[in-house]
């Protein structure tokens, strides 16, 4: 008998150093592809100046990024429950580097287009597997820990990349970015020999199919799918509109650059924060204090001088309340579909970022009408509704923590 239960706890052992290896890995992939992800908006104001592009259809670029990079997530989820994420994991940050790293080379807006569709498709086939393989890879306590470690890496890449393409870009000019791929074949490379295989049919034996999912979002998933939303249209609205902001204001390239670094940055922290006490408090009431904050935050941020201190400082503030959102949205919507947690994470993610995008092009065309700072200052206090949407009645029984 003490022989057995020795064994059993061997095994478990065994299975969570398994499991934070796992996390590791996906971690660094997330770093590596939300780095590529984030070239687009501090090169904005130059591509403005390239092709010749409007306040309104540098956010529509923005907006049919944000969608291929997150409206294929579903279906990217549906198929990794099913045949397994390696792949995925492994095949995602390689387009998404591939052709991210093409932007400086668009000789027009149609190509430009076209490398954002695809760059943002590498992206979508990434995420939902990923975030799955980071939280599930072991069974019991510490998913909130590894969604947030996941979460932190991607934020770490989101503030690592503007500064990164722009450095490239100062030192061998826009037409050069293509020499920003090479850290993704070496990636690719280490995840073919890291990650273990998976077989879907012994550890999901029976996933819903997509459209039970999706008809999910009349209940529960659907109002964590809002809250999801709502952050996204104001994360996108902040990393849209400051670089154009801080140009048309006649501040640097640099420092357009540094303040997407400084919110994306702080993101991270956001993140493994959430994470933490996402396995430890009434997630609904985090959530609540979370969007209800992060409205004056963002306001302040984008009201105030760029490049000034206040600036920087509530850009910071602003990107670790909205990336601290996510921790406890994917954990709650996996275990409203426990059968199928990597199409759970596509739904609170890509759909709903996919979704929470749309409201750019409205953004923009404000921006065009009267100012971008105004335009951003209208457009963030939609979020209130997120705050609200944290006491809808269905989410009482994912509020605590599942023991």
């Amino acid at each position: 008998m003490k022989s057995s239960i020795k064994e059993s706890s061997q095994i478990n052992t065994t299975d969570a150093k398994s499991a934070r290896y796992v996390a590791m890995a996906v971690g660094i992939a997330h770093l590596l592809n939300d780095a590529y992800a984030s070239f687009l908006h501090p090169l904005l104001p130059r591509l403005m100046d390239k092709l010749g592009l409007s306040i309104t259809l540098a956010a529509a670029l923005s907006m049919i990024f944000s969608l291929s990079s997150s409206i294929m997530q579903p279906m990217a989820g549906y198929l990794a429950d099913r045949f397994g994420r390696k792949v995925f994991v492994i095949a995602g940050p390689l387009i998404s580097g591939v052709f991210l790293s093409l932007i400086g080379l668009a000789p027009s807006l149609s190509i430009l287009l076209a490398i954002l569709l695809l760059g943002g498709i590498g992206s979508a086939v990434f995420h939902p597997p990923g975030a799955a393989m980071a939280a599930r890879t072991a069974e019991g306590k510490g998913s909130g820990l590894r969604m947030s470690f996941f979460s932190c890496c991607g934020s770490l890449g989101y503030a690592i990349g503007p500064l990164a393409i722009i450095g490239l870009v100062a030192t061998v000019g826009l037409e050069n970015t293509w020499m920003a791929v090479a850290p993704v074949i070496v990636l690719t490379l280490v995840l073919l020999v890291t990650l273990p295989s998976d077989d879907p049919q012994i550890s999901n034996p029976d996933p819903p199919s997509l459209r039970e999912v999706l008809s999910g979002l009349k209940g529960p998933l659907g109002v964590v799918f809002c809250i999801s939303a709502l952050g996204a249209f104001a994360q996108r609205v902040f990393i849209t509109l400051s670089p154009i902001i801080s140009s048309e204001a006649g501040a640097s390239e640099a420092v357009g650059a540094l303040t997407l670094s400084v919110y994306l940055g702080a993101q991270a922290f956001g993140s493994l924060a959430s994470g933490l006490l996402t396995d430890r408090v009434d997630r609904s009431q985090l959530l609540a204090w979370l969007t209800g904050l992060s409205v004056p935050t963002h306001m302040l941020a984008l009201w105030l001088p760029p490049g000034s201190l206040g600036a920087f400082i509530f850009a910071a503030c602003s990107g670790f309340l909205n990336m601290a959102l996510l921790p406890p949205i994917v954990v709650m919507a996996q275990e409203i579909i426990p059968k199928s947690p990597a199409m759970g994470s596509a739904v609170v993610m890509g759909l709903a970022w996919a979704t929470g995008s749309l409201g750019l092009l409205g953004t923009g065309i404000i921006g065009d009408w009267i100012s971008p700072q105004f335009a951003g200052l209208v457009s963030v206090p939609v979020l209130f509704l997120g705050t609200a949407l944290c006491f809808h009645p269905q989410l009482k029984s994912y509020r605590k923590v599942v023991s």
